[in-house]
């Protein structure tokens, strides 16, 4: 049998003019460009991180003025409000993903779905954090088997009825101890409703969470891949949204405010506006609310129910945490229920 030319390949002849590829070429080659690794989060941060440094001259001009330099004040204390909750939920997100078994919630969380809904809501009493903790933990929740209609409760009800924002709240209020407990009763009461309209009307295909290969690992390697994935993925959607609240600040006049606490039905919207505008942390709302003694009492506890459950920041969040279709229909559901109960609780109890 005759053997064939080293380079003959199956025999067929290499057309004329043929020569091997550059090392370029086979750089640039579609096959080659497929499996490149895409642009992630890092790499964006190390480009900005970048033009940071090359334009720092002019940069350092343009926040001279006062607005802007209101705008980069309200822009680092929303970070830095909400920073540290963020990591702890984080990492408490990591640990319900990878170490927790999907057994345990089976045990914890009664079976029928309508008696888990208020349950998870009362379990947000034992987490001391805001609402950008909440978030990637009703995710890893909904990951390990927990009926989404309970998660989703417990993201509404953790940030706003923890003993951390009770006890701010009254601290914020002295002498007022019934606004420390209307919200409470007000904000649980919202979770539960919006637990139980997510049973009645929810479908799964809104809920879009991403694709989490590395949680199928040894488990430490996997708590710190969850652990980094997340504080990158949630921390660009929380300064997405500290950007829009810090424009907002600036942009709306104070004057406005005024004008409109002399009508109680406008001053509920108003505030209830305000509160997803601004975006204040949960530990840090209620000195905010306390200061505008313009308000009435309803009106303000109206500001502390939206807040930790409804505001750019949070919107932001469950974008990236759960999708665009979910946020673009649970956002607004949200505002209104926590409008009404949080309007009838005040008048009720205030």
């Amino acid at each position: 049998m005759r053997k064939r030319p080293p380079g003959s390949g199956n025999g067929r002849r290499k057309p004329l003019g043929w020569a091997r590829p550059t090392a370029l070429e086979e750089l640039l080659s579609p096959s080659t460009l497929e499996t490149e690794r895409p642009i992630g989060s890092l790499e964006v941060l190390a480009g900005l991180l970048v033009l940071l440094v090359i334009f720092r001259g002019p940069l350092s001009e343009l926040v001279s003025g006062p607005a802007l330099q209101t705008w980069t004040t309200v822009f680092v204390s929303v970070l830095v409000q909400a920073a540290p909750f963020l990591a702890f939920g984080v990492a408490l997100s990591a640990v319900i993903a990878v170490f927790v078994p999907r057994s345990f919630w089976a045990r914890a969380l009664p079976r029928h779905p309508a008696l888990a809904v208020p349950a998870a809501g009362l379990a947000g009493v034992v987490l001391p954090g805001c609402e950008c903790g909440s978030v990637p933990i009703a995710g890893s929740l909904i990951r390990r088997g927990v009926t989404p209609a309970a998660a989703l409760a417990f993201l509404l009800a953790a940030p706003a009825i923890n003993p951390i924002v009770l006890t701010a709240t009254v601290i914020a209020f002295p002498g007022r101890p019934e606004m420390a407990v209307a919200r409470g009763l007000a904000s649980l009461v919202v979770a539960v409703l919006l637990g139980w309209l997510w049973l009645r009307l929810g479908r799964s295909e809104w809920i879009r969470l991403p694709h989490r290969p590395e949680l199928d690992g040894p488990q430490w390697p996997a708590f710190w891949a969850a652990c980094r994935h997340d504080v990158l993925h949630a921390g660009g959607f929380l300064v997405i949204g500290a950007a829009a609240a810090a424009t907002i600040n600036v942009v709306v006049p104070e004057a406005w405010l005024t004008s409109l606490a002399a009508n109680e039905v406008l001053s509920v919207l108003a505030l209830a506006v305000l509160a997803v505008l601004l975006s204040i942390c949960s530990e840090a709302d209620a000195f905010v609310a306390a200061s505008l003694s313009q308000f009435s009492l309803t009106s303000r506890l109206v500001f502390l129910v939206v807040g930790p459950m409804v505001d750019l920041k949070l919107i932001s969040l469950q974008t990236g945490v759960f999708g665009r279709r979910f946020a673009s229909r649970f956002a607004p559901a949200t505002f209104v229920v926590a409008v009404l109960i949080g309007t009838l609780f005040g008048v009720v109890l205030l």
